[in-house]
Order: C-alpha cells, then sequence, then structure tokens
C-alpha cells in the first residue's frame, strides 16, 4: 500500500491551501484516513481524521479552519486549510487504517495508523 500527499507549499498567514492524499494498493480498502502534522522540534499532532461512517474528528487547533473530506475515488481525501497561521507551518503527513485489520480505533492517535505517506511540508509566512 502507498499513500501519497500532494499541495503543500509556502503561503501567508490567512491563504487557504488543500492537500490531497491517495493510499494506493491492488485491493486495498481504507477504514479510516487521517492527516497529521508535525513542526521542528514537536512531537507529531493529530489535525483530522474521517472514518468510513463518515465519522470526522478535528483537533483542538484546526476546529473551524480545517475541513476534511472523502475524495470522488476510494481512499482518498482532501484537507481544506482556511485562515492559516503561522503556527500551521510543519509537515503534513497523510495516514490510512486498513479495512482488513481489526480492532477498536479511538481515530486520533498515531499508533491506530497501518499505512503513512512521506508527507509534504505547509510553510506559512506571517
Amino acid at each position: 500500500v502507498q499513500v501519497t500527499e500532494s499541495g503543500g507549499g509556502l503561503v501567508q498567514a490567512g491563504d487557504s491551501l488543500r492537500l490531497f492524499c491517495a493510499a494506493s494498493g491492488p485491493t486495498f480498502s481504507a477504514y479510516a484516513m487521517a492527516w497529521f502534522r508535525q513542526a521542528p522540534g514537536k512531537e507529531r499532532e493529530f489535525v483530522a481524521a474521517i472514518n468510513w461512517k463518515d465519522d470526522i474528528y478535528y483537533g483542538d487547533s484546526v476546529k473551524e479552519r480545517f475541513t476534511i473530506a472523502k475524495g470522488t475515488v476510494k481512499a482518498t481525501v482532501f484537507l481544506q486549510m482556511n485562515r492559516l497561521k503561522s503556527e500551521d507551518t510543519a509537515v503534513y503527513y497523510c495516514a490510512a487504517i486498513g479495512a482488513h485489520y481489526s480492532g477498536e480505533y479511538t481515530f486520533v492517535s498515531e499508533h491506530d495508523y497501518h499505512y503513512w505517506g512521506q508527507g509534504t511540508q505547509v510553510t506559512v509566512s506571517s
């Protein structure tokens, strides 16, 4: 299974940016997909997740500004980021839980996720 992110870049504070993620594999189905981010010198932070029932979860620091949504193609998600702040600067990682795994998930913990992308850099200048 390969997870690929795109859409990162350099923007100014107050701007918007849209990230895209696709998880691909011959028979892969995602139970949930999520975005995490990691700023220099900080731990990885939960951003947003959406599961197979379309339950959605957001980190406190991005609520009301970021929106996660499934794409029209299976195992794809978007992250719409509005009113960006300098503190949103980080590498953004997409992650997926494979539907073939059984278990109880919080969907907000990085330990729930089996597959990870390489990350895409988002830099917000103030």
